[in-house]
């Protein structure tokens, strides 16, 4: 800036102490590190939602840096969280998955069933005996092909009941192992959907957590900026109204353009580091 001749000594003397305090503040470097950009702590919410993350997927225990980003996983135990389940439910399937729902007292109940049933059929022998003696004809062929056929018939009766009973002791056992087989496949469906709901839960809360800490620090850093900023500012209010004093086209002013103006925040970035649990757990459901 060149100092006007022939302006008052009043003008030339605030022109003085305009350059005076411009080379002042010019020469002296601003401390930048004070509003330098700078992305919070990854949050404890969210750390645990990777770790539990990390344990669904059968990984073992997550070692994290100071900023919370991953440095290990370790090995852990290679099983899924939902496969318990599903080995479980295969244990429930096949030709032989009837065996273990049988129960310990069928034959218990088909023995005492077909007893009775003996029972009443040497009844019906004696009948027979007894209708030969009032006919006089006891002992006789006729009274023997008549217990013969009487026999036949019962002993086919006999084996059609014990098939019988058979038949519901398999039919009940094969609906139990289904019925189990189903049970073990829903909870291995269940079981990540809710751990997937702890997951999205605890990253929920850590971008809400890292959000507002965030927030604190990009109001922090630019309060440092505009602080820091202020003298600038000032010099250039006051070289424009010199220069509109002096009578010049074009006001006196350095260049100040982006020196307080606000910047970008690093939240969203920040944020959008842990936005991929969600979406991981999104897609099982």
């Amino acid at each position: 800036m060149a100092i006007q001749t022939g302006a008052s000594p009043d003008l030339e003397a605030s022109q003085k102490r305009y350059l005076s305090g411009l080379n002042s503040l010019t020469n002296v470097p601003t401390d930048t590190s004070k509003f330098a950009p700078e992305v919070q702590r990854q949050s404890d919410f969210s750390m645990a939602a990777q770790q539990e993350l990390a344990r669904q997927a059968g990984l073992g225990a997550i070692t994290f840096d100071d900023q919370g980003g991953v440095k290990s996983i370790g090995a852990g135990t290679g099983v899924m969280g939902f496969e318990p389940y599903l080995n479980q439910a295969a244990q429930y399937s096949g030709p032989d998955a009837y065996q273990q729902f049988m129960s310990p007292y069928q034959q218990d109940v088909i023995d005492t069933t077909l007893t009775e049933y003996d029972v009443q059929s040497q009844r019906g022998m004696q009948g027979i005996a007894d209708r030969a003696v009032g006919a006089g004809a006891f002992g006789g062929g006729r009274e023997g092909v008549e217990r013969a056929n009487y026999q036949t018939d019962s002993n086919r009766n006999r084996a059609a009941l014990q098939a019988q009973l058979l038949g519901q002791g398999f039919g009940q056992a094969q609906a139990a192992a289904g019925q189990a087989f189903g049970q073990q496949s829903q909870l291995a469906t269940l079981q990540p959907a809710l751990a997937g709901q702890t997951v999205a839960g605890l990253q929920a809360a850590g971008s809400s957590d890292l959000a507002y800490r965030q927030a604190g620090e990009d109001a922090r850093r630019q309060a440092a900026r505009l602080a820091a900023y202020e003298p600038y500012e000032r010099t250039s209010y006051l070289a424009s109204g010199l220069g509109s004093l002096g009578g010049m086209t074009t006001p006196l002013s350095p260049a100040m353009t982006g020196m307080s103006s606000p910047q970008m925040s690093p939240l969203q970035t920040a944020l959008s580091l842990g936005t991929t649990l969600g979406g991981i757990y999104g897609s099982i459901k």
